[in-house]
């Protein structure tokens, strides 16, 4: 099992990386991605300060993935901070992408489905199937996810990614202990995303190392 898109004590979540990589541990995890919110402010700070946890993450069985999810970022910059963040050792961009439910500014989506250094953009509400084919060819992941209101559009997500042959991944954008996933659960959000049964496994089971070398 995998989650890429998590939250800490280091922006808005309740856990310590350590408590979440541990109790991520006890579900089942194989890979679990710190992706704390993330701007120009703070990019650096989070970067080192979740690579000190790398061996912590070992000890309980856990690739642990340093990463950010770069958060209402005005749309020209994410390129730059993005690449930023790879330069500075992160091993997963997430870009905190247009849901419904916040005032992200327009663009968003297209800015980060068309940067090489973004790997997952998150809950991209009504993303439109351009952008979709744009992520599709550099390899970028739509995220199917638990959270309520940005799982609003985990249907209409679907759809655009089947029409466009783009990744799909199942996240929880956990802030708090009971947000983690079962592997239960996971079948569940993934299926009432409309993921038929065979499509359900196959993002389920994906192999993180390989899906993250585009």
């Amino acid at each position: 099992m995998y989650d890429l898109h998590t939250h800490t004590i280091l922006s808005d979540g309740e856990l310590l990386p350590t408590e979440l990589v541990r109790r991520a541990a006890v579900l089942g995890y194989e890979t679990l991605a710190v992706t704390d919110h993330a701007d120009a402010s703070n990019l650096a700070h989070l970067v080192e300060a979740v690579g000190e946890v790398r061996d912590a993450a070992r000890c309980y069985g856990v690739d642990l993935l340093v990463g950010v999810e770069l958060t209402h970022v005005p749309p020209t910059l994410i390129p730059a901070l993005a690449r930023d963040a790879k330069r500075r050792g992160a091993d997963i961009v997430v870009v905190h992408g247009e849901t419904v439910v916040e005032p992200v500014a327009p663009g968003t989506n297209r800015a980060a489905c068309t940067c090489e250094d973004v790997d997952v953009l998150a809950h991209p509400g009504l993303v439109t199937e351009e952008d979709a084919r744009e992520a599709a060819t550099r390899g970028i992941a739509l995220e199917i996810t638990s959270r309520g209101g940005h799982n609003r559009t985990n249907g209409h997500v679907v759809r655009v990614a089947r029409e466009a042959g783009c990744r799909l991944v199942v996240d929880s954008d956990t802030h708090a202990p009971s947000d983690l996933m079962s592997k239960e659960a996971r079948w569940a959000v993934a299926c009432g995303a409309g993921l038929t049964g065979a499509e359900s496994r196959e993002v389920l089971s994906w192999d993180i190392k390989r899906l993250l070398q585009k």
